[in-house]
């Protein structure tokens, strides 16, 4: 017997969907980003506001029942007005200058021996070998330094020693220090450099370089005409992070010298640490790392405009 269906008569309810809130996004990549998006405005943003307030305040941790009245921009006037801040930034840029270079050349040299050696097996010995003092701690990187640079006991004093050298004081002595700081920092990122010039190195056509290679023998033309649009973009990234590294950088430097001997190797970091927690005043602690990420942003875009560019 066939079976008959009665339409719906005109006026009836229809059953409803149910209610959806429109500002709830249905893309899975939303509640995946969600976390890293709440982490990074926690970790990041918060503190950066915070900072920000706090530089625009009178903000004394020894003075707390004062609360923290509206100052303006003394702290930043103070600031510059401050010999001690220039001097720390001084010589934190001195320190970027004489050793940023040498971590791009030895870097750059590392890479060029890894990219013409013809054994796989040893180009992935030196990538991992490579990998271990970046996989270090800042912390672990200075209390190294400070062994190793002990004037009783440390290896490089014994090692000078085959050559008839004195022992030398170098955690005493502040132009030693400072150079003593400079070795653990090469030692430390110099494998980073290489690793990312390795990498440009490997965008090179196998073809263009071989041709390249049989109509001159000399590397200096080769790695100036053909490699150097490739390496640009991996060295434009090196001059970012390690300049705004350099710039902040306090744990390896605070475990092998703090700071010393005097104000040898008390760095820009060092500087606002000692002026937030020991001197207690949050307010210019707080201006002067502002001031300081001004710094890294100019120099950032100074890189991106000089030397990327030229890859482009």
């Amino acid at each position: 017997m066939q079976k008959t269906t009665i339409a719906p008569a005109s006026g009836t309810m229809r059953p409803r969907r149910p209610v959806r809130f429109r500002f709830m996004p249905r893309s899975p990549a939303f509640w995946f980003l969600l976390p890293a998006v709440a982490a990074l405005a926690i970790i990041g943003i918060y503190p950066l506001l915070l900072a920000l307030y706090n530089s625009f305040h009178l903000y004394k941790l020894a003075d707390v029942d004062a609360g923290t009245p509206f100052v303006g921009f003394d702290n930043y006037v103070a600031t510059l007005s401050d010999p001690s801040f220039w001097g720390a930034l001084g010589r934190t840029v001195l320190f970027l200058c004489l050793t940023l270079p040498i971590e791009v050349a030895l870097g750059l040299f590392a890479a060029l021996m890894l990219h013409r050696t013809a054994l796989p097996w040893l180009r992935v010995a030196a990538r991992v070998g490579l990998v271990i003092p970046m996989a270090t701690t800042y912390a672990v990187v200075g209390l190294i330094g400070r062994l190793i640079f002990n004037r009783q006991f440390g290896v490089v004093n014994y090692l000078l020693g085959f050559f008839g050298i004195a022992p030398l004081d170098w955690l005493a002595d502040p132009t030693l220090a400072v150079v003593s700081v400079m070795i653990m920092d090469i030692w430390q990122w110099t494998p980073f450099c290489a690793l990312i010039l390795l990498a440009g190195l490997a965008m090179v056509p196998k073809e263009a370089e071989e041709a390249a290679r049989l109509e001159t023998p000399k590397w200096s033309k080769i790695l100036w005409h053909l490699q150097r649009p490739y390496l640009l973009p991996g060295l434009t990234a090196i001059l970012i992070l390690r300049s705004a590294d350099m710039l902040k950088m306090f744990d390896a430097v605070f475990t092998m010298t703090r700071g010393g001997p005097g104000t040898a190797t008390e760095f820009i970091s060092i500087y606002i640490q000692r002026i937030a927690f020991r001197l207690f005043d949050q307010g210019m602690a707080s201006a002067q790392a502002v001031l300081l990420l001004i710094l890294t942003i100019v120099l950032s875009r100074l890189y991106i405009r000089f030397v990327y560019r030229e890859a482009v």
